[in-house]
């Protein structure tokens, strides 16, 4: 009838119910009914790596002017942080002169580990290394620099007022807290707002949070450790160097972490201004977190003064300082791990509706799902020419479908997501097409052989 949709073929009989991963949100029968998605002309049989879509759909991903600006907005933002870490720098310079190196090498062994650990988490579905940068910038950069502004106008307006400054123990436990962790933990805000479809889950809210609190104690740590090699020359320096780094390198990290697991936890279905109020919950444990171990610093600092233990009064800060690190270490890291086996669950639940479609296979699903069968895949493609990189396409474009799909069923991004979507099916299925192409070549020619 003139006006209506084609109908295809229907979709395989044998249906699969993906399990439903933790930390994500419920998919229902009647998200998917609502979404409605369109079965390929030709149902993919159900034998690895076989059959194709005809090419019904855009050969390439639809785009926006959208998007360039806010590619553009991205790149400007890197280059001023990268402008303002120079200024950092120079100041640094000033301040240390040619111990400044040594003390970066000595900041950066932390950073380093918390940027690997991030970074291996990040592999399932990697983010632009656009917005890595930035994140990691902006702790190091514009964070401190808005904490330290910020400060410095609370106490002017202070003295205007005839207050002489906040007392030591309010300012490490409440100012310090709420300052650090608002003007951290902003940029997320920034992120999910402007570029939602690379901030998708919790995961992702570690992964730029972690990297943000990273940045932040990196330029902290510099700080710290030029003042004690100023005060207490190398005995200062070591000490200073074994109870930031070492003892308690995951401080701001952790802290930062909060605010974006709960704006993750909202980005994958819920609306924009939802967003703005999960920001809240996560942004005030932050807080508190950092409060109470600001707290409880002081407050062993002070028992063991008043203790005048064998080490100079530092012993209780000391043991309290590895018991509370390791707690909170462990919890960050249990939870990246908890974190990365939903997203891949996540994935493969996606996943699971183009294979009751018809657009994939479900041991295709199987094997995007899960480590072992994308490493299987990939060593299996790569004794074919070229294969190794169409089955890379393959993983990578299985990553953004199932993103692409919780988009879809979630009712965030229209029309205009629909056609990611069918471009997306395309490119998978223009990538499976020239794989399998690859093997029976490979094939043929080993039987003339």
């Amino acid at each position: 009838m003139p006006g209506q949709p084609v109908m295809y073929a229907h979709p395989p009989a044998q249906a699969r119910v993906y399990a439903q991963p933790r930390f994500a949100p419920t998919v229902t029968q009647e998200m998917r009914i609502r979404a409605g998605m369109q079965a390929p002309q030709q149902v993919v049989t159900d034998t690895p790596w076989t059959g194709a879509v005809r090419k019904t759909q855009p050969e390439t991903e639809p785009d926006s002017t959208g998007n360039i600006i806010r590619l553009v907005a991205a790149i400007l933002v890197l280059v001023g942080l990268v402008i303002g870490l120079a200024l950092l720098a120079l100041l640094g310079g000033l301040s240390f002169g040619v111990r400044l190196f040594g003390l970066i090498g000595l900041a950066a062994i932390p950073l380093l580990g918390i940027i690997a650990y991030v970074l291996w988490l990040d592999r399932w579905r990697p983010q632009p290394k656009l917005l890595l940068g930035i994140c990691l910038l902006w702790g190091a950069v514009a964070s401190v620099i808005l904490t330290l502004g910020f400060s410095l106008v609370g106490e002017v307006a202070l003295y205007m007022i005839g207050i002489n400054g906040v007392p030591d123990v309010i300012g490490a436990v409440i100012q310090a807290p709420i300052l650090e962790e608002s003007t951290k933990t902003v940029l997320l805000l920034v992120i999910v707002l402007a570029a939602r479809r690379y901030f998708e889950g919790p995961l992702d809210g570690l992964v730029y949070g972690s990297l943000i609190g990273a940045g932040f104690a990196f330029t902290e740590n510099i700080l710290y450790l030029g003042q004690s090699w100023n005060d207490g020359e190398f005995l200062g320096l070591a000490m200073t160097f074994a109870m930031r780094c070492l003892g308690s390198p995951l401080l701001h990290t952790a802290f930062s972490t909060c605010a974006g697991v709960s704006i993750g936890l909202a980005a994958r279905k819920w609306p924009w201004w939802s967003l703005i109020l999960m920001w809240l919950p996560g942004l005030a444990l932050g807080m508190i977190l950092h409060g109470f171990w600001n707290a409880s610093m002081t407050f062993l600092g002070v028992l063991g003064q008043a203790t005048s233990d064998v080490m100079g009064g530092m012993l209780p800060q000391i043991i309290g300082l590895v018991v509370l690190s390791v707690i909170l270490s462990a919890a960050w890291v249990t939870l990246g791990l908890i974190l990365r086996r939903s997203e891949r669950m996540h994935t493969q639940n996606m996943l699971g509706d183009y294979a009751n479609s018809g657009w994939l296979t479900h041991a295709e699903v199987d094997m995007l799902g899960t480590w072992k069968g994308r490493k299987n895949g990939r060593d299996w493609a790569k004794s074919f020419p070229g294969g190794k990189e169409e089955m890379k396409t393959m993983i990578r474009t299985s990553g953004k479908l199932s993103t692409t799909r919780m988009r879809v069923l979630a009712g965030i991004g229209g029309e205009q997501e629909r056609k990611i979507e069918r471009a997306e099916l395309q490119q998978f299925a223009d990538a499976r097409e020239r794989l399998l192409a690859a093997s029976k070549q490979t094939a043929s020619q080993q039987t003339v052989r």
